[in-house]
């Protein structure tokens, strides 16, 4: 029987293909996930200090394509060259991008998928309300439930889909137990002066894997310096449970001594942790589907290390799945 109806969790790119693909062959979709917005990683902070708006794409930093259908994609999407002509950023920002593919789309934000119930053809999503960093929150949230699904897309980091999929469908869980996927602390930082760096850094044997003024790409509007700073897997690892509060000098000091020792007092500064950054061993497929029990996983964790990978295994899943 045809599929009618399918939840997907998770609004990144790998989501938003899957969703793209089955909508445009009639597929009704609704999406889940635990953010505020769509995006996944294409994420943008954004901060108002004094009456100045700042922001900071403070996940991908800069998308590339070698295939077509990536390619078309970012020139519909009008996404502009950055340092040289391979690397593209959306305008005025990174979550540009998702924000206009998931036009039109039913998504359901603020809603951490925490279990699948039921059964191939009547699949049910148990979901909270996440857990907010910046306020005291009960740990006994009110469970909501929806569905019934004909399919579970699980557009997600690869540990969680795992675990989503571990009392459903075993087999496909202990599939993705060789995934491997680094952790990465992002400094966001404002100044007032110009600081004396390249526009972009990628380093390597010390803390910081990457450093950007995030304010040189095109169509941002800042008065002030606005910089991200990627920290490299190992150092984050040996961080990973610290809390951002404690984490920010940390990354601080680490800039500073990238900038030669000397760095002004920034005006605005904050950390966040991606606990799931970026793919270190691949699933070596283009997607996970079970087409008895109707339950799938894609993203970049199964090609690459690439916001391309997530597009084209969401893209493959919603093929795989209209196979059906």
């Amino acid at each position: 029987m045809p599929l009618s109806s399918v939840a997907i969790v998770g609004a990144g790119l790998a989501g938003l293909a899957c969703a793209k693909t089955l909508a445009a062959h009639g597929v009704t979709t609704r999406i889940f996930d635990k953010g505020r917005a769509s995006g996944g990683r294409l994420a943008t902070r954004r901060v108002e200090l004094e009456g100045q708006k700042l922001s900071f794409d403070h996940g991908a930093q800069y998308l590339t394509s070698r295939g077509p259908l990536f390619t078309s994609m970012l020139d519909a999407l009008g996404a502009r060259p950055w340092i040289d002509a391979t690397r593209r950023v959306g305008v005025p920002n990174m979550s540009a991008i998702p924000r206009a593919l998931s036009g039109g789309m039913e998504i359901a934000t603020a809603r951490q998928v925490e279990e699948i119930v039921g059964g191939p053809g009547a699949w049910l999503l148990r979901h909270v309300a996440p857990p907010r960093p910046d306020r005291r929150q009960s740990k006994d949230l009110p469970v909501e439930e929806n569905g019934p699904f004909d399919a579970v897309v699980l557009a997600v980091p690869a540990p969680q889909a795992m675990s989503l999929l571990t009392g459903p469908a075993p087999h496909l869980a202990e599939a993705l137990s060789g995934v491997r996927m680094a952790p990465c602390w992002t400094l966001m930082a404002a100044f007032t002066n110009r600081l004396q760096l390249p526009d972009s850094q990628r380093l390597s044997g010390g803390p910081i894997g990457w450093a950007a003024r995030d304010s040189s790409k095109p169509g941002r509007q800042h008065e002030d310096e606005c910089w991200v700073v990627q920290f490299a897997p190992d150092w984050t690892r040996e961080h990973l449970e610290f809390t951002a509060e404690a984490a920010l000098p940390l990354l601080l000091e680490a800039f500073r001594k990238l900038a030669g020792g000397a760095l002004p007092d920034p005006i605005y500064a904050a950390a966040h942790r991606w606990r799931y950054a970026l793919t270190e061993i691949p699933l070596g497929a283009p997607c996970l589907w079970d087409p008895v029990l109707g339950l799938g996983a894609c993203g970049d964790w199964c090609v690459a290390a690439r916001a391309e990978a997530a597009v084209d295994s969401g893209a493959a899943l919603a093929t795989a799945m209209r196979a059906k």
